[in-house]
């Protein structure tokens, strides 16, 4: 059986729906549902059984990694935003709950995979390049980011490098983030926007010679960050930390363009003030360095930023029921 965690979150939910295409129906999804409308994510996939969080954990207590047949732990689930102020809670919920499950499954010979975040590489004057032996130098901007590089210094300083694989996601989007509220994509922010007013809006650039909207990510398309994910289930032998993105920064202003075709409307980008809190912990830049995990034997072609966001539109965002099935 294969467990996924966050299982019925954006990522978690795209990895389900790949899975079963691929075949895998043997699969357990925890998460921490709460009140929003993430369970909907669910509806068309196909798993064996669900568990709250919490109550996942008191099995793995109680033995059921040793007694059960588990094969894989991907686990994807995490308090994502960025803007959370409570640490007590990141770090419970994505640090001391991250180290139990990874020591169980180690102990009990488990594939473990698990979700960090390209927020550990902060305002990237360190670089973007996936070497556990920097892991050190790095400084995250916000409580998120820390909290996942917590997770990953306690990987390396207790001897998991070697044993199992860690994931540093760049800016994911694509079907299934509809509950994400204020952490959805920019993609469907603007989609949003311009079915309502015709116009997208962009933050104002705060860096001294780059153009607003010119701000640069690496975004990648779910669709790839889940075969990307896959890969290391199957390969079981690539461990340590890895960047998961394209290896190409776009702008906003690129990320957004491709939207008004796909709806058939004119161009239109308003560009507004980026709110004062957020000045001092905004990513101008980032690009993840692949160079690790092609070298790993990942050769799958990585969708397009045109290709992609017109598919995210066109067969998702534009449908009445926008979920991967």
């Amino acid at each position: 059986m294969i467990v996924v965690t966050g299982g019925s979150g954006f990522i978690g939910s795209a990895l389900i729906w790949r899975l079963n295409q691929l075949g895998r129906t043997d699969i357990i999804v925890v998460d921490h549902f709460g009140e929003n409308e993430k369970y909907k994510n669910l509806i068309p996939l196909k798993f064996i059984d669900v568990f709250d969080r919490e109550y996942f954990g008191g099995m793995v207590h109680d033995g059921f990694f040793k007694n059960n047949k588990i094969e894989t732990v991907y686990h994807l689930g995490a308090c994502s935003s960025t803007t959370m102020q409570d640490f007590n809670y990141l770090l419970h919920n994505n640090y001391e709950y991250s180290k139990f499950l990874c020591g169980n499954a180690v102990e009990n010979n488990i594939r473990f995979i698990y979700a960090s975040s390209a927020a550990t590489y902060g305002d990237g004057s360190k670089g973007y390049l996936d070497d556990e032996s920097k892991l050190e130098t790095l400084r995250p901007l916000n409580g998120y980011g820390y909290s996942k590089h917590l997770f990953d210094l306690w990987i390396k300083n207790n001897g998991f490098i070697g044993k199992v694989a860690g994931i540093k996601y760049f800016n994911v989007y694509g079907p299934n983030e509809y509950h994400k509220k204020d952490m959805r994509s920019v993609v469907n922010k603007c989609f949003e926007q311009i079915k309502e007013t015709g116009k997208s809006r962009l933050f104002k650039s705060t860096a001294k010679g780059m153009g607003d909207g010119e701000q640069k990510r690496d975004f990648i398309y779910v669709k790839d960050a889940v075969d990307m994910t896959i890969f290391f289930g199957e390969n079981k032998t690539v461990n340590g930390i890895y960047n998961v993105g394209t290896g190409t920064a776009n702008s906003f202003n690129s990320l957004v363009k491709p939207i008004f075709p796909a709806l058939g409307l004119v161009e239109n980008i308003e560009y507004f003030d980026m709110p004062d809190v957020l000045k001092n912990k905004y990513q101008n830049f980032t690009q993840a360095d692949i160079s690790k995990i092609r070298k790993a034997g990942y050769s799958k072609n990585i969708t397009s930023i045109n290709d992609a966001v017109t598919d995210y539109i066109s067969n998702y965002l534009d449908k009445e029921f926008a979920h991967l099935n």
